[in-house]
């Protein structure tokens, strides 16, 4: 059964600049914490490796698909689940010019581009 994001985790961890994003090892260690970006969309949330897959911290989430993130004064263990809508990465796009529009474009522009499109993970709570 999967875990929800209850309104009030969406709104601080959307509403955050950065996540802190430690993905677990394969040995279940947690890797040092990433600050990334996050965006929101409906009632999920969202992440993206500037590096595409190239990112260190992604390639672990990739293996492990666990680990643990914190923003907004939320601290949760989630599950990282690749996201390859087209239509929905769409929406990612835009929720990312949004948020993060007000940055230059050299740090917008890679992250609504193809290698980090193909590098976009939806976090999913993890079941207590």
């Amino acid at each position: 059964m999967t875990a929800n994001w209850s309104g009030e985790e969406l709104s601080k961890i959307a509403g955050a600049d950065e996540l802190e994003v430690s993905p677990r090892r394969e040995d279940g260690s947690l890797r040092g914490a990433t600050p990334i970006w996050v965006v929101r969309d409906g009632d999920e949330l969202y992440v993206r490796s500037y590096r595409g897959d190239a990112g260190v911290w992604y390639r672990t989430a990739q293996g492990s698909h666990r680990g643990r993130i914190a923003a907004g004064g939320v601290t949760k263990d989630v599950t990282f689940v690749e996201e390859t809508d087209s239509a929905r990465n769409d929406r990612i796009d835009d929720a990312y010019r949004t948020k993060y529009g007000r940055y230059p474009s050299q740090y917008v522009d890679p992250m609504v581009a193809p290698a980090a499109r193909s590098a976009t993970l939806r976090l999913e709570p993890s079941a207590a």
